[in-house]
């Protein structure tokens, strides 16, 4: 155990639980997203937490798969990691989002901690199972941070605050009040002052707890502030955005995936030629094969770079603080790329999936838009038309995107 104090939830396990699966990740992944597609429509219409399946994530011991087996994780790559957030995300992109956000606020806490923050808080969450929490949002600055003598006084709110709810720890952040310096800091959920609100009321992502968190003179200890090395300090400190990137693509592609399914199964199953076809079945007709088409190139496109965005992150963070802002830069071009297509291609299936589907696939109860509207709502979040910009800022201009908490 790393030799550092902190102020961590209270746990009833005083004996170490090891990760343990009796199989590989991606086929534990499998099964749980055949067990969470069965309840994805309902849910869907009911919004909350969706207490019952994060801890079946909890169990599956997955929490721990991008923490390294030397401090009680499974030790996955980002590939592997990012795989198994796409087939969730093909059952129920909520519950990808807010898995997904728990590697990523792991991630932040070893990109900007010091060895000694980030081997504790890896080794806790393998041992006691911690689902993470988000509530950083660097848009929403209206959480400050007064210094005191020895330790930070957060007060103010977080908005967009994905997963905060039913999670035992959060990554949060702070304008400092004299500095103005970007805090970021690993605190408990419970901590007193934290109020975390159920107010997340979207048309879309319904279970993924994105609502807001008050800070009430929250203490915050300067030993559980991120800042050794600190926020996008480096260019390995830089990765931590384009991973976040990387985890929103692979939902998107999961999103598109699943819309493609669905759209498949009715077409086959449901779907009745139009008379004017002259066709025996709708899988026949000549336009709709057409836009199948369509949709494949597009999810094979999508599949191919996302793939490749990932080998490019892996490589990156193999190489660790000795990665240089030009590699940095290579892997935001390649994790751009397939963002842009990932989101275009899956708002394309979630679309016109009903021309291909049938009348049938709109009854109510199936609740195919749910496609549309998470992946409409997550796509709100960060413009592609700037994504776009940065791609034709390197193709015209040879600039790589500047880093930031979204490029």
């Amino acid at each position: 155990m790393a030799s550092i104090s902190l102020s961590l939830p209270p746990t009833d396990t005083p004996e170490p639980i090891r990760p343990v699966l009796h199989a590989s990740p991606l086929s534990v992944a499998r099964d749980l997203a055949d067990r969470f597609v069965q309840t994805a429509a309902e849910r869907d219409a009911r919004g909350g937490t969706p207490k019952a399946e994060r801890d079946v994530l909890r169990a599956s011991g997955l929490l721990a798969l991008s923490i390294p087996t030397v401090h009680g994780g499974l030790g996955a790559n980002w590939r592997t990691t990012l795989d198994v957030v796409r087939m969730l995300a093909s059952a129920d992109s909520s519950l990808a989002h807010v898995f997904g956000f728990h590697h990523l606020m792991l991630a932040t806490a070893r990109l900007f901690g010091s060895p000694a923050q980030w081997q504790a808080l890896f080794e806790q969450t393998s041992r006691h199972r911690w689902f993470w929490g988000n509530a950083l949002n660097p848009l929403d600055e209206r959480t400050v941070g007064h210094p005191r003598s020895a330790w930070f006084e957060f007060s103010g709110q977080k908005s967009f605050c994905s997963g905060a709810l039913d999670s035992e720890m959060l990554i949060v952040s702070a304008r400092d009040a004299q500095t103005r310096a970007f805090l970021v800091a690993a605190v408990p959920a419970q901590r007193s002052g934290i109020s975390i609100a159920e107010d997340w009321n979207n048309f879309g992502q319904r279970q993924t707890d994105s609502g807001s968190v008050t800070f009430e003179q929250v203490r915050v200890e300067h030993h559980e502030i991120l800042s050794n090395p600190g926020p996008l300090s480096s260019p390995f400190a830089c990765l931590r955005p384009l991973i976040a990137q990387l985890i929103l693509t692979n939902i998107y592609l999961g999103i598109g995936e699943a819309a493609f399914d669905d759209a498949r199964h009715y077409t086959l199953k449901e779907a009745r030629p139009w008379p004017a076809s002259q066709v025996a079945s709708t899988g026949e007709d000549p336009y709709i094969l057409g836009q199948y088409g369509e949709f494949w190139l597009g999810l094979e496109a999508a599949r191919a770079l996302a793939d490749r965005a990932a080998a490019r992150l892996d490589e990156a963070w193999s190489r660790g603080t000795r990665l240089t802002a030009a590699e940095r830069g290579e892997v935001a071009l390649a994790i751009a790329s397939a963002k842009v297509v990932a989101a275009q291609t899956g708002l394309d299936i979630c679309t016109r999936m009903f021309d291909v589907a049938g009348a049938r696939a709109t009854h109510g109860e199936l609740r195919l838009d749910r496609h549309w509207r998470n992946l409409r709502t997550h796509t709100l979040h960060d413009p592609l038309a700037y994504k776009i910009r940065e791609l034709g800022e390197w193709a015209l201009n040879r600039t790589y995107p500047t880093p930031s908490f979204y490029s």
